[in-house]
């Protein structure tokens, strides 16, 4: 159809420049919802190989579903009862040496006096003006108000975080649960003659997810179970569940998670040994660690996972990152897969025929 009014054709245009910014506007508001589902079918598309697995032992596939997820609330059960105790025994640790040290010299008006006795190279002088730029600092009603928002600014932090775990754990079960009607309902929407190829391609990259999500679970358990095994047993470090857990958690974040968890390991061994030859171990050890994982253990992993070049790794998971953070790290690899399968399937053969 020939719009030949140029009135119409602004108007037209100008409605579809309004249509195009309500729906981005919707997409932008919904982009929690949009992650939460992404990040769902993602972990649901992990535990499909698992489940697949299990039916193969003659094990039916309502059984499979719960052993898999029973797994995964175990992972989430460990998270919350080896971070609990911790967080509880450093707050119990701070609230008793204020009470025993700092309150005392409040009270007592000697805190400049005890201050500078325990740092005895810092300056009487010095330590007063510091101690009165903290008292006045704290006196100004704004900076309680400050402190009050912050506080309930990381208050709601951590119960969105929570609550945006619930519902991504209650929607992976559905979507497990559901994987194969959810497959047949999304291939009747193709035309019949394109149909078989198009569940060829899709069964591929749907085991290609599944494999990449088994491939990073395994290079975290390796990292968890050694990381357990030396803290615990070689280094006799305090808190080695959470530092192990920690390091599982890091390694499941492609390229920059292993690092991440190894740097806040070794600050955790500073505060929990402080700076004595187990600090020096641990740091020695991870820097070993990294090195193998990065160069021995993660290109035998993920070798029968996804084929996908080095330099392609890095650069989907750096874009994914940048784009949608953690969960767009994680799916950057096998996102990249999945077009490396549809060049390789679909775009290829179609120039070949040309």
């Amino acid at each position: 159809m020939k719009i030949q009014n140029p009135f119409r054709l602004g108007l037209l245009a100008g409605l579809g420049v309004l249509v195009a910014i309500v729906i981005g506007g919707a997409i932008g508001s919904l982009a929690t919802i949009i992650t939460y589902i992404g990040a769902a079918i993602f972990l649901a598309l992990g535990l499909d190989p698992f489940v697949t697995w299990l039916e193969k032992r003659k094990v039916k596939r309502p059984i499979a579903i719960l052993i898999a997820l029973v797994g995964v609330l175990g992972i989430f059960a460990g998270l919350v009862l080896s971070i609990i105790p911790v967080l509880v025994q450093q707050i119990t640790n701070v609230v008793e040496l204020v009470t025993k040290n700092v309150v005392p010299s409040v009270t007592n008006g000697t805190i400049v006096d005890d201050i500078a006795a325990t740092l005895p190279w810092l300056d009487k002088t010095t330590v007063s003006t510091i101690v009165d730029q903290i008292s006045a600092f704290f006196s100004n009603p704004d900076t309680i108000a400050d402190i009050s928002a912050g506080v309930l600014q990381v208050g709601v932090g951590i119960g969105t975080g929570t609550f945006g775990a619930i519902i991504v754990v209650i929607l992976m079960i559905y979507f497990v649960a559901s994987l194969s009607s959810l497959k047949r309902g999304v291939y009747r929407l193709v035309p019949a003659s394109k149909r078989e190829s198009f569940i060829d391609l899709a069964e591929q990259i749907t085991a290609s997810v599944g494999r990449y999500v088994m491939g990073q679970i395994g290079l975290a358990l390796i990292n968890g179970v050694l990381s357990f095994i030396v803290l615990t047993f070689i280094f006799r470090v305090e808190n080695s569940a959470l530092l192990a857990f920690i390091a599982f958690l890091g390694s499941l974040i492609p390229l920059v998670g292993t690092l991440s968890a190894s740097v806040i390991i070794i600050l955790a061994t500073l505060l929990f040994e402080g700076a004595g030859w187990q600090l020096i171990a641990v740091a020695i050890y991870y820097l070993v660690y990294m090195q193998v994982e990065a160069y021995v253990i993660n290109p035998r992993v993920m070798a029968s996972a996804v084929q996908v070049p080095g330099v392609v790794v890095v650069i989907a998971a750096l874009v994914g990152g940048t784009l949608l953070g953690v969960l767009g790290a994680l799916i950057a690899i096998p996102v990249a897969a999945a077009i490396q399968l549809i060049m390789k399937e679909v775009i290829i053969p179609r120039q070949n025929a040309l």
